[in-house]
């Protein structure tokens, strides 16, 4: 019996490869336009990075990370998110004396040992970015409106914005006084796990998806009537800024979001027909973050999508893919006497920047025909001993099936026109 793939992997066939081409190749073209830089991190770090960064109470942390001992004993973590290890990058390489402002973005992998559903895996890809250095509400709304313009350069449409304030430290020792208050007499009716959130830290039994608690927390004290002064003048900026760019948003007090780390703005954007968890991405401010994992007080803001979602939530919208990209030439040989002249062919189209390729195979040439037609390729080039002895081959255009004798010599030219 073969091995089979990992539960909650999947191969990325060639077949579907031109669609993830598509996307990351437009998230690059956008992120570059609004002026990021990429960032590449590790795919696994120290384990204590995300439990002081995401927070030890989260369900990323306490469920979800697939975590495992080096040779030396030392814990490591395959990365759950991609915020954390860009902000431990940022402080190990110094990264705020090249500049005050840092805008950066990341696209890869990540792992979460979640239970697989629809759009979701154990293995997923995520792209996101990070604006580091800035407590302005305008890069709250700018994170907001580049992860829609990449949305609409892929043409995602009747998308949902949610957006709230969580506050800050300041203004959350009230509110999580007044949540712990109106949970008292309502706990023997959370579920197990919001049972030890309430007594670890109540907020994240805002976050639970279970049925039974979101029932309770429907009329649980809100967050937004509880900002101090300044997380209320924050908020009341980034959506004049939404507002004045004719982005519709929806204001939902609950809205925490899954990990500790966010601060003031937290946002969501939702597509229908993915299920219960219908975001396609969110993000939100961080401004204690970077000085949790050992650097001077300094504020950021981003935003994370999968990758996954994006596909299913274009699929289910019925938007067309570009067409893949078709080969230019295919050389056939009607010989195997001619497999070495074909191969010469072959590498001189490909020396003039074309798009080639042949078949290796000892088929007949009517089976490389089939495979010139399989592929798109627009000519093919049939190399034949009769045509040789004349220095000449064969050129087919696939799509007229007209065809005539070239000089080798002029075969790069005649391509190319």
């Amino acid at each position: 019996m073969f091995i089979k793939v990992p539960k909650g992997t999947q191969d990325i066939l060639p077949e579907n490869i031109s669609k993830w081409y598509y996307i990351e190749d437009m998230i690059k073209e956008i992120l570059n336009k609004y002026g990021y830089k990429e960032i590449r991190t590790p795919f696994f770090e120290y384990t204590d990075l995300f439990v002081r960064g995401i927070g030890e109470s989260t369900d990323i942390v306490t469920k979800e990370m697939f975590t495992f001992p080096d040779k030396k004993g030392r814990s490591l973590t395959l990365r759950p998110e991609g915020t954390a290890p860009v902000v431990r990058a940022y402080l190990e390489n110094s990264m705020g004396r090249i500049s005050k402002v840092i805008k950066l973005f990341y696209l890869g992998p990540m792992f979460r040992c979640e239970k697989p559903q629809a759009g979701r895996f154990r293995q997923f890809n995520q792209f996101g970015i990070e604006i580091i250095g800035t407590k302005s509400p305008a890069a709250d709304a700018e994170v907001i409106l580049t992860a829609l313009d990449v949305y609409k350069k892929l043409g995602l449409k009747n998308l949902e914005i949610l957006i709230n304030s969580v506050g800050c430290k300041k203004c959350r020792v009230e509110y999580v006084q007044k949540i712990k208050k109106y949970l008292k007499n309502k706990k023997d009716f959370l579920c197990s796990e919001c049972k030890d959130r309430y007594s670890k830290n109540p907020l994240r039994v805002l976050d639970c998806k279970k049925d039974s608690c979101k029932k309770i927390i429907e009329s649980a004290p809100v967050i937004t009537e509880n900002l101090c002064q300044e997380c209320e003048s924050h908020f009341a900026q980034v959506k004049s800024y939404l507002n004045d760019q004719k982005i519709i948003f929806h204001e939902e007090p609950r809205l925490v979001r899954g990990l500790d780390y966010y601060t003031k703005t937290a946002f969501e954007i939702i597509s229908g027909g993915l299920g219960a968890q219908n975001a396609i991405g969110g993000g939100g401010r961080y401004d204690d973050l970077i000085e949790e994992l050992g650097g001077k007080p300094t504020p950021a803001v981003g935003f994370a999508a999968g990758i996954e979602r994006m596909i299913i939530a274009i699929d289910q919208q019925k938007v067309e893919w570009p067409a893949e990209k078709r080969l230019d030439i295919f050389v056939a040989k009607v010989d195997e006497k001619n497999k070495d002249t074909a191969f010469r062919l072959l590498q001189k189209i490909r020396n003039a920047g074309l798009s080639a390729d042949m078949d290796y195979s000892e088929g007949s040439l009517k089976s490389q025909m089939r495979i010139a037609n399989k592929i798109g390729a627009r000519y093919t080039v049939i190399v034949g001993e009769e045509e040789l002895s004349k220095n000449m081959v064969i050129l087919r255009n696939m799509q007229t099936k007209e065809q005539k004798e070239v000089q080798i010599d002029n075969l790069i030219d005649e391509l190319m026109t």
